[in-house]
């Protein structure tokens, strides 16, 4: 696992990393969807400032993660309940 040094460039600003090679596309894509929102988030409210639309774009960020955890959490506990269900069914029969 060998690591290499690149930049990203996030609002116009290059951000030098240390990462593996299993890492780089991800990074990379990570960053062209980040200056990708600060855009729609620029055209969308009219503001230029950086600081104001990187904050816009973390907090949607975070809350779009939560919503994705919880989500999942109801998720499993759907299929542990449908799970439960099904055992106590098979339990249930009788073979002969």
């Amino acid at each position: 696992m060998s690591e290499l040094s690149i930049k990203i460039r996030i609002a116009d600003r290059d951000y030098p990393m240390r990462v593996n090679e299993e890492e780089e596309e991800r990074l990379r894509a990570a960053g062209r969807m980040l200056n990708e929102r600060l855009k729609a988030f620029r055209e969308q409210f009219g503001t230029a400032d950086k600081q104001d639309l990187l904050a816009m774009v973390a907090l949607e960020t975070l809350a779009d993660k939560i919503h994705s955890a919880q989500s999942k959490a109801e998720n499993e506990s759907t299929l542990v309940d449908k799970l439960t269900h099904l055992n106590k069914l098979l339990a249930s029969l009788k073979l002969d």
